[in-house]
């Protein structure tokens, strides 16, 4: 059974949150998905699919193009290069309703903690709420607050686009280097090499993240400590990578400043300790906070994006929130037959759970989303690389697939190889926009006829017929044929700008939500990344230590310490 072998503008809203202060109750939608009507119609539908091809379904259906394509927000969602039919995607739609999937939609949205296991809310959507809407946790309205820190992201950055922003030496700075990671790196830096058209080119702006002391010495080695602000971002001030980094860059700094009173004018902090921040010696003043209801994977569009704003400037940072505004409207408004997260979401689980796909591609062909794939990597694989249910029972069929890509077209000379000819079939998401960001004459419509063409090849293939009318010699006409049937989902977009960006971010948190809510996993947890984490700081003194530590590790753990220690020349 294929289950995964246990394995536009809109008037402002008003919504309230449960106060209840009880330990938090499992919803009553936990029910085993297993028991699902339209799961175990789904899995029925499969095994017909099994028989299905492409090439059949679009000879069948001379209207398949029209019918499984869906429009909104300047995106069109071609989604019918998928394996399956109109009863499936039917069966899907039942299978949402089932899973009570618009409830919590509606929970989220209202402020309700649906993190359970943190007892939190999760509002990432109130972080792009326009002024006068009322999102309220815990009876309070969060929203002024939202608007209160952008109001001061706003001031600083025109100050240092102004040049306005002085360093110790009296130097206006012209350097920023932010320092974060997971969340508080990957949504500044895809967006800031998005925007790129759209940013300051008279700064220069570096992002540090790896706790690989190359990281920084890259970041750094050409800047001038008098002209440089360093962004430190970590909520609690204490993310081990962050805080290595930033006293790494505490330390290059006074190199060139010496006054530790010079770290107050070359440093902020977008954090809520601040007496960590103060400790540090980051005037509060300039610290930017942020709230627990905010995920790190969701914070792009809080002060994580302070670096984001001060590159692009407010106002088209108020044009990327608009745009998540926009999306999260039309996620929570729109019929699922027309709503875009949703339907792919619903397309993700049929090739997840019922075609067996483990892996999805993302394929933008833009250059500018060259770290689209790389901050979906996080944003899907931390929500749902989940193997519990919410009542804490182990799940009985496949959740998040791996996602990886690059942009197109350099990744046809890579990897798609493999993709077209290879064993285990990729679902991919093309995204495509109308427009180039700067035209150059023939180069939007190669890249558009690239696209086209490989969803037209994955979906069809080349028979052996076909290769051998070609007067391919027999011998080689295997090598030559193409299975085709391979899923694929083309986002043709108008162009890219803040506003779109904001909306495909949206698009696929939405996305992500969807899918978590019918695998009964809780998207907004990531325990799967604290172990490492003990361990590592258990490990630390261990090779560092110039006196030889007591092992107590596996034996594979005990030689690599040792051999390491050895390496660098301390004893054991």
């Amino acid at each position: 059974m294929p289950t995964g072998k246990a394995r536009t503008k809109s008037t402002p809203t008003t919504r309230t949150a449960s106060t209840e202060s009880a330990a938090p109750k499992l919803p009553s939608w936990n029910g085993s998905l297993l028991k699902s009507k339209a799961w175990k119609a789904l899995g029925t539908r499969a095994k017909v699919a099994k028989a299905s091809d492409l090439r059949t379904l679009f000879a069948k259906d001379k209207k398949r193009g029209a019918t499984f394509t869906a429009e909104a927000l300047g995106i069109r969602l071609d989604y019918s290069k998928n394996v399956f039919d109109s009863a499936t995607l039917k069966l899907l739609f039942t299978l949402a309703k089932e899973r009570k999937v618009t409830a919590k939609r509606d929970a989220m949205f209202r402020g309700e903690k649906i993190n359970m296991m943190e007892d939190r809310a999760v509002l990432h959507v109130a972080l792009r709420a326009p002024k006068g809407s009322v999102i309220k946790v815990d009876g309070v309205d969060v929203v002024p607050a939202v608007h209160e820190v952008l109001g001061r992201m706003e001031g600083f950055a025109k100050k240092i686009r102004a040049r306005k922003w002085l360093g110790f030496t009296g130097k206006p700075i012209k350097n920023i280097v932010n320092i974060g990671i997971g969340g508080s790196d990957l949504g500044p830096v895809m967006a800031f090499e998005a925007l790129k058209s759209f940013s300051d080119r008279g700064l220069t702006m570096r992002f540090v993240s790896n706790v690989d002391g190359n990281d920084f010495f890259e970041a750094t080695q050409d800047l001038n400590a008098e002209e440089t602000l360093f962004v430190v971002s970590s909520k609690t001030f204490t993310t081990l990578e962050t805080m290595t980094n930033a006293r790494t860059a505490r330390e290059w700094s006074l190199k060139t400043l010496k006054d530790p009173k010079s770290v107050a004018r070359h440093f902020v902090a977008v954090s809520t300790n601040a007496e960590k921040v103060a400790e540090f010696g980051i005037d509060t003043a300039n610290m930017f906070g942020f709230w627990d209801w905010v995920g790190g994977r969701y914070s792009m569009d809080s002060a994580i994006g302070l670096s984001t704003m001060i590159a692009v400037g407010p106002k088209h940072f108020a044009e990327l929130l608009a745009g998540f505004h926009e999306m999260d409207e039309h996620f929570r408004t729109t019929p699922a037959e027309h709503n875009l997260p949703m339907l792919l979401a619903l397309v993700g689980i049929w090739n997840r759970n019922f075609r067996q796909h483990a892996t999805v591609a993302v394929l933008p062909y833009c250059h500018y989303l060259h770290r689209f794939s790389a901050y979906l990597q996080q944003l899907e694989m931390e929500s749902n690389g989940k193997q519990t249910q919410l009542d804490g029972s182990p799940v009985a069929w496949d959740t998040c697939p791996a996602i990886w890509g690059e942009p197109g077209t350099n990744g046809q000379h890579a990897f798609y190889q493999m993709i077209h000819q290879g064993t285990s079939p990729v679902p991919c998401d093309f995204i495509l926009f109308e427009k180039p960001v700067h035209d150059l004459g023939a180069h939007q419509d190669m890249l558009a006829s690239n696209v086209l063409a490989q969803t037209e090849a994955l979906a069809f293939g080349k028979t052996r017929g076909e290769v051998l009318a070609e007067g391919v010699p027999a011998w080689l006409a295997p090598h030559k044929t193409f299975p085709g049937n391979r899923p694929t989902n083309l986002l043709l977009c108008t162009a890219l700008s803040p506003r779109m960006l904001g909306k495909l971010i949206a698009l696929y948190e939405h996305k992500v939500f969807v899918q978590g809510a019918i695998w009964n996993v809780n998207s907004f947890d990531q325990w799967g990344v604290e172990l490492g984490k003990v361990l590592a700081n258990r490990i630390i003194p261990e090779v560092s230590s110039s006196a030889a530590p007591k092992l107590a590790h596996d034996s594979s753990t005990n030689a690599a310490i040792g051999h390491y220690r050895k390496a660098r020349g301390r004893a054991n």
